[in-house]
C-alpha cells in the first residue's frame, strides 16, 4: 500500500475522532470572535477529544496569544490547531529502524492482552521482510495458545521462523533459546512476544524482567528496543498503561493500533506530551500494510478533519 493510500486510510480511520472535534468547531466558530467564552468551549472540545488537559491548556494559551478578540473561521481554527498538534507530535515521530551493528536487533514487545501486540509483531516482521531483512519471531506469550497460533500464521505470511514451546513454558527460557537460534542462523531482527496479564502486575513485571536478564546472558545490550503496543480505543486508559509498563521495563517507544475504529485518536497527542516516547508506527487495520511509520503532520491534519 502506497503511503498516500495509507494516509487516506488513516484519515478515514480518524474520521470519528475528527467528526467529534470538527463538528464542534464548525458549530462554534462560524464567523465568531475568539473571546473567553469561545476559548472555553474550544478547550472543552479538546479535552473531550482525549488530547488531555495539559495539551488543551497549551493550545488555548497559544490561541489567546495570537487570535484573541479576532474574528475566526472554522478553517482558521482547524489549520492553527493542526499546526499546534503537529508541533507536539513532531519530536516523537521516529521510525523504528533496526541497527545493523546489532545482529540480531532484539525487539521486546509488551502490552495488555487485546491491544494487538501479536498482530503488530507479525506486521513488523512483514515490514522488515519487505526491506530485505530476515526476521525471527519468539512466541513468548506461552500462556495463550491462541497467541502462539496467531504468531505462527503471521510467521508463515512473512516467511519468518517462529520459535515456540509447549504451553506454560517459562517465557524467559523460550526467549533465550530464540536469541541463541537467531544468532546462529544470522537473523537480522528478533521480535519477542510477551504476556500481557495486567491483573497480576507483580508476576508480569517479574516475568518481563527475567526475560531481559536471561537474554542479556547472550547479548548484554539486548533488548535493543522495548515497545508498548497500545489500543487507541482505550483512550485515557492508555496513559496509565504507559506508566505501568514503563515502571516494569524501561520503554523505548510506542506503537498505536486500532486507529481505524477509534473516536479517541487524540490520545496519541496526550501520550506524546506526557511521556515524549517515540511513536514508531500506527495501525489502521488487519493487513500487514496497515501498519506504517507515524507522520506527525498527516496525523494532526487527519485528527482535526483537514
Amino acid at each position: 500500500m502506497a503511503l498516500s493510500a495509507f494516509f487516506q486510510k488513516l484519515k478515514t480511520g480518524l474520521s470519528r475522532s475528527a467528526e467529534r472535534l470538527g463538528s464542534g468547531i464548525a458549530a462554534a466558530f462560524t464567523k465568531r470572535k475568539l473571546d473567553d467564552e469561545a476559548l472555553e468551549e474550544l478547550e472543552d472540545m479538546l479535552i473531550a477529544a482525549d488530547l488531555g488537559t495539559k495539551v488543551a491548556g497549551r493550545v488555548i494559551a497559544d490561541f489567546r496569544r495570537t487570535r484573541f478578540g479576532k474574528e475566526v473561521s472554522e478553517t482558521e481554527i482547524k489549520e492553527t490547531l493542526a499546526a499546534d498538534i503537529a508541533e507536539i507530535l513532531a519530536p516523537v515521530a521516529v521510525p523504528l529502524v533496526p541497527d545493523a551493528s546489532r545482529k540480531p536487533f532484539v525487539i521486546l514487545m509488551t502490552g495488555v492482552n487485546g491491544a494487538g501486540k501479536t498482530t503488530t509483531i507479525g506486521k513488523l516482521a512483514s515490514l522488515y521482510r519487505e526491506q530485505g531483512l530476515v526476521p525471527m519471531l519468539a512466541a513468548g506469550d506461552t500462556f495463550r495458545a491462541a497467541a502462539v497460533e496467531q504468531l505462527q500464521i503471521w510467521g508463515q505470511r512473512a516467511g519468518a521462523e517462529v520459535v515456540s514451546a509447549p504451553a506454560n513454558t517459562d517465557a524467559a527460557s523460550l526467549a533465550h533459546d530464540a536469541l541463541a537460534r537467531a544468532q546462529k542462523s544470522g537473523a537480522d531482527v528478533l521480535l519477542i512476544d510477551t504476556a500481557g496479564r495486567l491483573h497480576n502486575k507483580t508476576a508480569l513485571m517479574e516475568e518481563l524482567r527475567k526475560i531481559i536478564r536471561v537474554i542479556r546472558k547472550l547479548d548484554p545490550t539486548a533488548p535493543h528496543a522495548t515497545l508498548l503496543t497500545l489500543d487507541a480505543t482505550t483512550g485515557q486508559n492508555a496513559v496509565s498503561q504507559v506508566r505501568i509498563f514503563n515502571e516494569m521495563v524501561e520503554l523505548t517507544g510506542l506503537i498505536v493500533t486500532k486507529l481505524d475504529g477509534s473516536a479517541r485518536g487524540g490520545i496519541v497527542v496526550a501520550l506524546a506530551d506526557e511521556f515524549a516516547l517515540p511513536v514508531h508506527a500506527v495501525g489502521t487495520g488487519e493487513q500487514a500494510a496497515d501498519l506504517r511509520p507515524f507522520d506527525a503532520t498527516e496525523f494532526a491534519r487527519a485528527l482535526v478533519g483537514l
